[in-house]
Parts: structure tokens; C-alpha cells; sequence
């Protein structure tokens, strides 16, 4: 949801002609009056040797002032230096050193007098210091002998600069100095080490300081450091052992105070300055730091800790934080406390600054000069830059304190006043001047402005003027009525006019009326009301994945007199419209919403006199940042502890970290899934492999995805073993007939265990169980040469390292290669009826390696005829198949083949049985391709076709073709041609006479044919098998050409059929 909004009159308006109620008075530079200081430096000036120096001093007054300069309280005359020179219509001054000189001639204290004879105004004494960075002192550093475990503060000693420069501790290379809560460098730069670790050994320390003006870096020698230890190798199982220091040897001890020493410290802190208090403490292991205030808590709106808690800042102090407060260093081995006693004093600061006085004569008046500070400050009056004291004396003046009186003011009374107030921290120098003036009223401000506010809002109606005496002033509304004063209405003393809460009948015009003893002059001020921006509908808080599009609403009302603008701001600052983003009058869209899009997104309805916020939180679901600062303890031999910082969820809970690990022996550079935790652990125990060179590092998932790895840890080996297990998937298969290839996959770093893995390779034949023969490979392969075809092996693969064998492992069967196999056996083809064919056969005797089905082809053939070709392939258990015929009359051909890896083997062949009446088909097949038989066909049809033209002759002459008596078969009386005893001839006649038939190769035989199939045969002994079918091909008694001659005289005569229709 949208962030709550303010109440309607806490919107900001456009507020115009407001004057703070105690601002001093201002007269009109056309008026004469005492000079005014408007501009001078700061008072503790400190220039850039390398530029010209600017002292400023800048002041107004009627006549123009006169400025001169004092250095270290005496005149500094600068017509005398020609380096020296005043700006034109200015006090400051410009010191030039371009033609030579040194800027350090110059410093000093510095005052500005401004002056005109109504009176002198002074500056603040400006301190003027030239910027310093010596050099640092050449010196040659012995190395530092420290034991390991002991307390260690390498001192800086930088060169006083001027400011004072920043301090930072690097290595000779230029490599930050890493600091945590063992190692920190302390506010006066020094380099603190609370307990001393051999790994400290690893860099050189220097300490480097930057200067501010000259924006240098000077570098100290580098300090070595030499560790004595009592085990000189930098072991990662010690440095990160639970109890590192009693590992190592070194003894545990209570903390003790390096900075500052001893049990108790005092502190003085000037109010408005921070307040930096330090406690550093060394002890094994590493002391940590807590604060605590005596007799109260902690100001927590202005504490801060710094540096690892090693140091509490309060800003801005006040005497409310003055007291006791102490520092508690504390480890397992016990605990100290430091106390340091805070004074705050002060340096002067206002209670009533005194302000310029302007009078009427004969007026009274009196000049305040009220401030404190600790200790209290001292007050000085002085009259243009000379002690009262020591100016005429004044009948009309008296000085009470911190006041001075006038009574009875006259002309001769016009001067500058100047109060210094002072004590040992500072001091503070104001400048008030007394101004004797006769003028009649007059307004300072245009005359009838426009003022438009907003409803609803407070405002107030400026109506700026001056005369002397201070003139009254008085406010109406519409040139009628009386005063403005309460109710909605209040007149401030400097005569502003508030309007508590606007309404719309307050809409008008306003007059001003300014009068004194010497007249009254007046002003107008048309206030308009209009109405207030307004969102109706604010944007509302989201939740986004990334990548997504996010819409927020901003819908506004506002007056339509005045000109509406709609901006947006993120994070408080204005939002740039990049490419992804469109901004509309009502809306903002945000399209593939990013990680850097999350913040609070603002709508800033706004006119030119109001406007209206509305506020939106965009939570931007992204991936986990990676974990950090992995860490390994308590270290064995198989585990290990691995604790990290888990990254920012980027508001999507974490689930899971995943742990890799990388080795650098077999698989150097790629990392392996180790383990997976849930998300809400940052440790874990890792189960280790023996021999392992392991680095980790650490991945974190929430639901929109994976974060980068973290950073490896260090790394840490474990120790080898035998190996406790052996490769995996171990196979034996031929790649050729006579061998075998023995095959494992590769044992991988976490099961090898140790160093020089290999493996021996055992076999032997499974039938004959021989001796194994053996062989040690360090790959992961072996072939086994001359071998039978496809025979069975045992077969054997052990791992070995240096420290010794695996377990025995178990036995696989393998086989060597294959070859093509034998024929299928005892092919059967079996024709139960003329739609079906059965085949069966039986496996091949010799397989030659595992079958891996069978491959049927098989075409149709008639006679000389052949079909397209069919290929079937069964599986290797399938031995039967049944073909459904295409028709009754073609023959198949089959062939069978079995098949192994290596391929298909030796074929065998079969055709189906013939079917009864497939050699009367296959002689006439043969007949009708003879020559002499195409020859009578052709001398038949030549016959037929001149019988036609006869036919035709004689019926072109009106007789009809007897043919009854020409027949000697009678006519039937069904037959519809017959009437009158005649026959016409018409095309019926060409159908196929009665009592004939047409074979299937077009040949015309009887119907009442008695042959038979023993006709055909020899002696009548055709044989069938035990089913039916048919055995061996036809056979004919005589010789071809007989048989041609008798098969021709047997079939009806076609020309016989047409003698007969004659």
C-alpha cells in the first residue's frame, strides 16, 4: 500500500513576502547609515601555498565605506607591498605571487575596518595559515622481532601537516592492509595488532598519509615483521583449528589495554564537536569491545561505533553528555574495563546576538550582547573598533553588562557597536549599529502584487516598509471595515498579516496602512484561493520478480487554473526515465524490472503554489548475493567445518546453499556438487575422501534463482588410504571376433584415495576356469587378444594405490567378440489353404554371438513373373509367420536369415507348394507365346473380317441369311431373334459362342473339357504330399510340338464357329 499522506495543511505551499519575526532591521540603502559587514572569511583561514591568497571582507553602507587592514593588531599598510592589493569597492584582500614571494611572509592575524563617518564595523581577526605537508623523515627500520600470540602497535609518527592529513596503512605494493577486530589501525594512526599470527609474517606495513591541499600521499618505510613461533609451518589444519593458539602453542591470556593504558582516562570534548572515545585491547584470543555510560544509556540518536567497536562516537555534544563511560574488553579468559571520565566545556555561543537600532530623536533604545559558554564567557564593549572605554564620553549612554541604554537619543549618537565575548575555547564578535533617522513612512515591497495561495493552507501577507520612528501598521480587507487582528487573522510585530487557515471568502484585497508622527503611507495585496493538488489514487507498495513489468498509479486532482507537473523521485532523489521506464500523466511503468529498481518510488504532484506526494515501496525479488568469508575449522582426517556469511536474499528467503568442491590432481578447475543444506544454516560438516587437495566454495538458491559462487576457501588436503571401493560399470564385449575389450569408468579424486591409482584387470574362460591372467592399466580399458568367437570370461577389476589394494571385487561375465551366425534350421513352408502360407523354422545351430532377430524376405512370381520383394524383421524369440496371399495363382520365393551385432548370417531358401491347376496355366502361358499359334490368330481375324463384308454385301440387297437351314442345331423358341425363320446378323455375334470359355492367357477352350490333371502326368502317377499339395512340376507325355498340335485341335476352332453361322 501507499505510505500514509500528511494532513492537508502540512502539503507545502508557495508561501510569498515572509519576514522572520527577529531579523534585523533593514533600512534603505538610499538612506544614510553605518557600514555592515556582508562577507568576510572564515577565522581559522588555511590557504593553498601553490595559489594567490584571498582574504575577504565585504561590507555595505550609505556613504560607501573606506576599508583598511591590521596584521597581528598593527596597520597593515599595503600600499607599501606590491604583492598586496584591495579589490575595487571591496575590503578584500588579494595577495599576488606570481611574481615571486612566500606565502608563509604572509601569515598572521588579520582584521578588516570598514568605515564611513557615521561610524567603523569590524571583521571577525581571521587567523591566516599556509598549508603544510613535509616530508617525512628518511629513516632505516630494523625488522620487528615479535613471539607469536603477543601484542603489537606498529606507530606512524606522520609529519605535522597543516590540516592534518588522512592516515591509511598499505603495503609496500600498494595492497590495503586487511583490519578486523585483531588488527586496526587507531585514530592517531598507529597500526594495532592485539595478539600476533604467523600469516602476519606474509606482508610489509607502511604507513602513508594524505594531504588535503596539495592532494599528496607520502609513504613511510615499510615495516617487516619477523614472528617467532613454535611451529614455523603455516599448516592450514592449525590456522584453522578451533583452539588455533593452544595448537600452535601459544598461550592464552586475559585482554590488557594498549590504548589507552591503564584502567581509567579523562576526555575534554567542546559542545557542537564530536565526541571520539577509543579503547584497544590486546589478549588471546582476540578481546571483543562493549560500551556502557555510567548511571544511564547510551544517546542513541548520536552514538555510533567505529572500528570493529573499538571506538564509540557521539556527534554534535551537548553538556547532557558529560560523564562516565567505560569500555569492556573481554575474551573466554576473562574481561577488563577502562574508564574515561568526559568534561564537555564550550566555546561562546549566543543567547541574544545584539542588532542594529534605528531610532527617531529623542527615542530610547538599548543594545543586548547576551552569551554563555563554558567557562562563562567575558563581554567587551567596543564603539567603532575602539574600546568604550576609551571613546568620548556619552551623557545619552550607559553600559549595564551585557546591555547598553540610550536615552533620549540624538543625531550625534550614530556609531557601530561591536561586542567581543570571549573565554579560553573562542570567541564571538558582533557588530550593531545606532541609527538617528526623521523619515516618514514608506513601503519597501511592489505596490498591488498578486498573491495566490492555497486552501486550507496557514499563510502569511508581507508587507514590507520602514520609517522612523518605527511606524504602526494596520491591515483591511476590501477598503472597508476594521482592523485585521484575531479571530483567522494575527499581526506580527514586523506588521506580516497570518491567515491561520484559508478559506475561500477570504479571497479579496488586502490594504496595508504603515503610519508614524510624520505620515502613513500603504500598499495592496489581491490574495487569490485556489484549490489544492490532490492524489486520488497513490501508488501502492509491490512485490516483483526480476524481469517483470511493474505499473505504479499516481492520479491527481488539482486546480485547473494552474499549471500541473507530474515528477517522480526514487530513493528521495530524482528519478532519470531510462529506456525501460514509461512515464505517463497517471502512471509509471518500469518494464524488466532490475535489482538497482527496488527503492521507494515517489509521486511529486506539484503547481506552481502547492504540491502533493504520494509514496510507493518497490520490493525487487532478485537472486541471493553470493555467501562470503568462508572459513574452515575443526579439521580431521575424513570432515572438515565449513562455516560463511550468507549474502542478502535480495527479499526472496534463501532455501538451499549447495557446496562444491574442487581438486587440483585429477580434474584441476572444475567443481563437483558436494553437499546441499537448508537455507537457514552457515555451517556444516563436510564427510571428506582421503588424499584430496579439496577447496570449497558455497552457492545460494531462493525461489527466483541461484547466486554467483562465493569466493574458494583455502585449501586443505586430507591423507591417503587404500582405496575402499572399485570402478563401477565394468564390462566385457568384443570389437572383433577373436578379442575382448574390458571396460570400467575411471575411479574419480574422492574414491582414488590416494596417489598413482591404477587397477589390475583379471580374466579367464568361464568353461574352463583356468588360471586368471592379469594385467595393470592405468586407463580404462583393456583388450583381451585371440579369443574363440563369443565365448563367455569372468572378468575382474581391482583399484590400487600407493598405500595399498581395494577389497576384492565382484566377478562380471563378459564375452568376446561375435561373428555372423548359421542358418536358420529346419525352414518349413506350408500352404493349409490358397489365402494363407505358413512358415516355421528352428534357431540357427551355431549363434555366433547373442541373436538379435531374423530378416525374412519374399517376393510372388508366375512363370517367368516376378513380384516386388518384401522384407520382414522378427525378434530373435519369433520362429513362426503367416503371409496372406496377394491371389490364388502366384508361387513365393522366401529367403530367412539370422542376425547378430555383427550382421546377418547364412540364408536359407524356400518357395510355396504350386497351386492344382498351375500347369495347365503354364502351358497355355506357353502356347499363346509361340509364333505359328500368333500366326493363326491373325489368319483367323482375317477371315472373320471378309465373312463380315460378305455378311454386309448381301444384306445391302434386302435378303435375310437363312439360317435355320444352314444350322444343325435348332433355335430355342426362348431365342429373341427368331420370327420369321430368318437370323439378322448384328453385333451380338461376337460374343464367345455357347459352350466355350476363355482361359486367363485369352485361348478358347471346350467347357465340357474332361482333362484332367493325370492327363498331364506320367503314366498318371502325380504325387501329393500327406496335406494335398502338390510335389515336382508337370509333366507331358509327348514331345513339344505334339503336344502343341494336340492342346490346338482339342480347343472349338474359331473358324469352325463361323462356318456354322453360314
Amino acid at each position: 500500500m501507499a505510505r500514509p499522506q500528511p494532513p492537508p495543511w502540512v502539503h507545502a505551499a508557495f508561501l510569498l513576502c515572509v519576514l522572520g519575526l527577529g531579523g534585523a532591521i533593514e533600512i534603505p540603502m538610499d538612506l544614510t547609515q553605518p557600514p555592515t559587514i556582508t562577507k568576510q572569511s572564515v577565522k581559522d583561514h588555511i590557504v593553498d601555498p601553490r595559489d594567490n591568497i584571498l582574504i575577504e571582507c565585504e561590507a555595505k553602507g550609505n556613504p560607501a565605506p573606506s576599508f583598511h587592514w591590521t596584521r597581528n593588531s598593527r596597520f597593515f599598510n599595503i600600499a607599501k607591498d606590491p604583492r598586496v592589493s584591495m579589490r575595487r569597492r571591496s575590503g578584500t584582500l588579494v595577495i599576488d605571487f606570481r611574481s615571486g614571494g612566500r606565502p608563509e611572509e604572509y601569515e598572521g592575524e588579520y582584521q578588516c575596518f570598514a568605515r564611513n563617518k557615521f561610524g567603523t564595523a569590524l571583521s571577525n581577526r581571521i587567523r591566516l595559515q599556509v598549508s603544510k605537508s613535509p616530508l617525512w623523515p628518511k629513516e632505516n627500520l630494523d625488522p620487528v622481532v615479535v613471539q607469536e600470540g603477543a601484542p603489537l602497535t606498529l606507530q606512524c609518527n606522520p609529519p605535522p601537516g597543516l590540516p592534518s592529513p588522512v592516515i591509511f596503512w598499505m603495503s609496500s605494493s600498494m595492497e590495503p592492509i586487511t583490519q578486523d577486530k585483531r588488527v586496526s589501525q587507531g585514530h592517531n594512526g598507529d597500526l594495532y595488532f592485539s595478539n600476533v599470527i604467523l600469516q602476519d609474517m606474509q606482508t610489509d606495513y607502511s604507513c602513508n598519509a594524505r594531504f588535503h591541499f596539495t592532494h599528496t600521499i607520502q609513504q613511510k618505510n615499510p615495516f617487516t615483521l619477523k614472528v617467532l613461533t613454535n611451529h614455523p609451518y603455516n599448516d592450514s589444519s592449525l590456522r584453522n583449528h578451533p583452539d588455533m593458539y593452544s595448537a600452535r602453542g601459544v598461550a592464552e591470556r586475559t585482554p590488557s589495554f594498549m590504548y589507552p593504558q591503564g584502567t581509567s582516562s579523562s576526555q575534554m570534548v567542546l559542545r557542537g564537536m564530536d565526541l571520539l572515545l577509543e579503547c584497544i585491547a590486546s589478549g588471546v584470543p582476540t578481546p571483543d569491545i562493549a560500551w556502557y555510560k555510567k548511571g544511564g544509556d547510551l544517546p542513541s540518536d548520536k552514538a555510533k561505533f567505529e572500528n570493529f567497536n573499538k571506538a564509540l562516537r557521539i556527534t554534535n555534544v551537548s553538556e547532557e553528555d558529560s560523564g562516565e563511560y567505560f569500555c569492556l574488553a573481554s575474551n573466554k579468559m576473562g574481561s577488563i574495563r577502562h574508564t574515561i571520565s568526559v568534561r564537555v566545556k564550550a566555546a561562546p555561543y549566543w543567547l541574544d546576538e545584539p542588532k542594529n537600532l534605528v531610532l527617531a530623536p529623542g527615542e530610547d533604545g538599548r543594545l543586548v550582547c547576551r552569551a554563555n559558554g563554558n567557562p562563562k564567557p567575558t563581554v567587551q564593549w567596543m564603539v567603532n573598533g575602539e574600546p568604550l572605554q576609551s571613546a568620548p564620553p556619552n551623557p545619552n549612554r550607559e553600559v549595564a553588562g551585557d546591555t547598553i541604554i540610550f536615552r533620549d537619543t540624538q543625531i550625534s549618537s550614530r556609531a557601530v557597536y561591536q561586542c567581543n565575548t570571549s573565554n579560553e575555547h573562542g570567541y564571538l564578535l558582533a557588530n550593531a549599529f545606532v541609527s538617528v533617522l526623521d523619515v516618514p513612512p514608506r513601503m519597501l515591497s511592489p505596490r498591488n502584487q498578486l498573491i495566490r495561495v492555497i486552501l486550507y493552507n496557514r499563510t502569511r501577507l508581507d508587507c514590507p516598509f520602514f520609517g522612523s520612528p518605527i511606524p504602526t501598521l494596520r491591515w483591511f480587507k476590501n477598503g472597508q471595515g476594521s482592523n485585521l487582528d484575531g479571530g483567522n487573522y494575527h499581526v506580527h510585530e514586523n506588521g506580516s498579516l497570518e491567515i491561520k487557515m484559508i478559506r475561500k471568502e477570504d479571497q479579496g484585497i488586502y490594504t496595508c496602512v504603515a503610519t508614524n508622527i510624520l505620515g502613513k503611507a500603504e500598499n495592496q495585496v489581491r490574495l487569490e484561493v485556489k484549490d489544492p493538488t490532490r492524489i486520488y489514487r497513490m501508488p501502492e507498495d509491490q512485490v516483483a520478480k526480476r524481469g517483470t513489468t511493474v505499473q505504479l498509479e499516481c492520479r491527481v486532482k488539482h486546480d485547473p487554473s494552474l499549471k500541473l507537473t507530474v515528477s517522480w523521485l526514487k530513493d528521495e532523489e530524482p528519478l532519470y526515465i531510462s529506456n525501460r521506464m514509461k512515464k505517463e500523466d497517471d502512471s509509471l511503468t518500469i518494464f524488466g524490472v532490475a535489482e538497482k529498481d527496488q527503492g521507494s518510488y515517489t509521486c511529486v504532484a506539484s503547481t506552481e503554489l502547492d504540491q502533493d506526494l504520494a509514496k510507493a515501496y518497490l520490493t525487487v525479488l532478485g537472486r541471493p548475493d553470493r555467501p562470503r568469508d568462508l572459513e574452515l575449522t575443526d579439521l580431521a582426517e575424513r570432515s572438515v567445518r565449513l562455516t560463511w556469511i550468507p549474502g542478502d536474499a535480495n527479499n526472496s528467503p534463501i532455501t538451499d546453499y549447495v557446496v562444491q568442491f574442487e581438486e587440483d590432481q585429477f580434474q584441476p578447475g572444475v567443481w563437483h556438487d558436494h553437499s546441499k543444506f537448508p537455507g537457514n544454516v552457515n555451517s556444516a560438516v563436510l564427510q571428506l575422501s582421503p588424499y584430496v587437495n579439496y577447496q570449497f566454495r558455497v552457492i545460494a538458491i531462493n525461489e527466483v534463482g541461484s547466486s554467483h559462487p562465493s569466493l574458494p576457501s583455502e585449501r586443505y588436503r586430507t591423507s591417503g588410504a587404500p582405496p575402499e571401493s572399485n570402478p563401477g560399470d565394468v564390462k566385457g564385449e568384443g570389437t572383433r571376433k577373436n578379442n575382448m575389450e574390458i571396460t570400467w569408468t575411471p575411479m574419480n579424486a574422492t574414491s582414488a584415495f590416494g596417489p598413482n591409482l591404477r587397477y589390475i584387470v583379471k580374466w579367464r574362460r568361464r568353461e574352463t576356469r583356468d588360471a586368471w591372467n592379469n594385467a595393470t592399466v592405468w586407463g580404462s580399458r583393456y583388450v583381451v587378444g585371440q579369443t574363440p568367437v563369443y565365448v563367455p570370461y569372468e572378468i575382474r577389476v581391482q583399484a590400487e594405490n600407493d598405500f595399498g589394494k581395494a577389497p576384492e571385487p565382484e566377478t562380471v561375465i563378459g564375452y568376446s567378440g561375435e561373428d555372423f551366425p548359421s542358418a536358420p534350421r529346419r525352414f518349413r513352408v506350408r500352404q493349409p489353404n490358397l489365402e494363407t502360407i505358413n512358415l516355421e523354422w528352428d534357431h540357427p545351430e551355431h549363434p555366433n554371438g547373442i541373436l538379435v532377430g531374423y530378416t525374412l524376405k519374399y517376393l510372388p512370381f508366375n512363370g517367368t513373373k516376378l513380384g516386388k520383394q518384401i522384407v520382414e524383421n522378427f525378434s530373435p524369440n519369433q520362429t513362426k509367420f503367416t503371409v496372406q496371399r496377394a491371389d490364388p495363382v502366384s508361387r513365393y520365393r522366401f529367403t530367412l536369415s539370422a542376425r547378430t551385432q555383427v550382421g546377418s548370417g547364412e540364408a536359407v531358401t524356400e518357395e510355396s507348394p504350386a497351386p492344382p491347376n498351375e500347369a495347365y496355366t503354364n502351358n497355355q502361358a506357353d502356347i499363346a507365346t509361340q509364333g505359328w499359334f500368333i500366326g493363326l490368330m491373325c489368319a483367323i481375324a482375317l477371315l472373320v473380317l471378309i465373312l463380315l463384308i460378305v455378311c454386309f454385301i448381301k444384306r445391302s440387297r434386302g435378303g435375310k441369311y437363312p439360317v435355320r437351314e444352314k444350322k444343325d442345331v435348332p433355335l430355342g423358341p426362348e431365342d429373341p431373334k427368331e420370327e420369321d425363320g430368318s437370323f439378322d446378323y448384328s453385333d451380338e455375334d461376337n460374343k464367345p459362342l455357347q459352350g466355350s470359355q476363355t482361359s486367363l492367357d485369352g485361348t478358347i477352350k471346350q467347357q465340357e473339357s474332361d482333362d484332367s490333371l493325370v492327363d498331364y502326368g506320367e503314366g498318371g502317377e502325380g504325387q501329393f504330399n500327406e496335406d494335398g499339395s502338390f510335389i515336382g512340376q508337370y509333366t507331358v507325355k509327348k514331345d513339344k510340338e505334339e503336344t502343341e498340335g494336340n492342346e490346338s485341335s482339342e480347343a472349338t476352332s474359331p473358324v469352325n464357329a463361323i462356318y456354322s453361322l453360314a
